[in-house]
């Protein structure tokens, strides 16, 4: 019970959200109705989550009205835009299109075993994660221009070793293609049915300047029309600013895209805030295949 109220609760932001996302567009009425069947929604998870009986099992075997809900809503945005639900396709980039080959904390160690890092692959994870958490204090953007100073922070602070040849290797291995491995092994095909409908689509992502060799490397560049990376755009999500610098190089108003990624806070709240919709990356898509099928193309 607990399991399906919250599945279903994740997906209300983005159907009351992306309705307000719309207003721009003059169909107040339509819109408005969306947010409130949202909020009437929202209610019902708070009660249900108390009460098992309340939720039932609809003919396509969802949450009872969650389905018609969105239909609701995707013919809502038909009825502004046509054929697709949006113009405009902005996608992260680690974590929703590809991911590390390996574990880091592995990497960190395998590679730093000849530097003197002794520490174990859950020591060196533990210390990852508190200094990536921390405000970095050298600038306002941790990824400026390569990011050295911010990655020679990281990785000294995660393994005790400040040799300049480990790190070197390290931040080498890291723009090769044997680092990485795409989370969706339908993503070209997709991407390009996706293109070919005539449906745009952008990187939005925080990351430093090796973004783009990254990408040639793993031979996915053309699958985009834009890349938005936070070093060169300066600014780094939630900042709607990268949002909007996508928006621009595409030729889209906001309201006409949808982002997908795997943070809630970045990609998710940040979106919305430029005026696009989003959907969560592993929550309320689970594949590029579903996020093509929500706008509206045929792969």
């Amino acid at each position: 019970m607990a399991l399906r109220s919250r599945r279903l609760a994740t997906l209300l932001p983005s159907i009351s959200g992306s309705s307000r996302a719309c207003n721009s567009g003059g169909v107040h009425q339509g819109s408005y109705r969306i947010a409130r069947t949202g909020a009437l929604l929202s209610r019902w998870i708070s009660s249900a989550s108390s009460s098992a009986a309340v939720v039932a099992e609809d003919e396509s075997g969802g949450i009872y009205g969650l389905g018609s809900v969105l239909k609701e809503y995707e013919d809502y945005r038909r009825s502004l835009y046509g054929e697709f639900t949006h113009k405009a396709l902005l996608v992260d980039a680690v974590g929703t299109l590809l991911v590390p080959a390996q574990p880091t904390a592995q990497i960190y160690k395998n590679i730093g075993e000849k530097y003197g890092v002794e520490y174990s692959e859950a020591e060196i994870l533990t210390r990852y994660r508190r200094a990536y958490q921390k405000p970095w204090g050298g600038s306002h953007l941790r990824y400026v221009d390569d990011a050295r100073p911010f990655w020679q922070y990281i990785v000294t602070a995660s393994t005790g070793c400040s040799d300049s040849q480990y790190f070197e290797e390290l931040y080498s291995y890291f723009t090769t293609e044997q680092a990485w491995k795409l989370c969706d092994p339908e993503a070209e095909k997709v991407f390009k049915a996706i293109k070919k409908a005539g449906v745009k689509v952008a990187i939005v992502s925080n990351f430093d300047t090796r973004l783009r060799p990254l990408l040639r490397a793993l031979r996915c560049e053309n699958w985009f029309d834009a890349v938005a990376v936070s070093a060169e755009v300066e600014a780094e999500k939630p900042n709607p600013t990268i949002f909007l610098k996508a928006c621009e190089l595409l030729g889209v108003n906001p309201e006409d895209a949808v982002h997908v990624g795997d943070d809630r806070r970045n990609d998710v709240w940040g979106a919305r805030d430029a005026g696009c919709d989003a959907w969560l990356w592993g929550s309320e898509v689970t594949s590029f295949k579903q996020v093509a099928q929500r706008i509206g193309v045929k792969v």
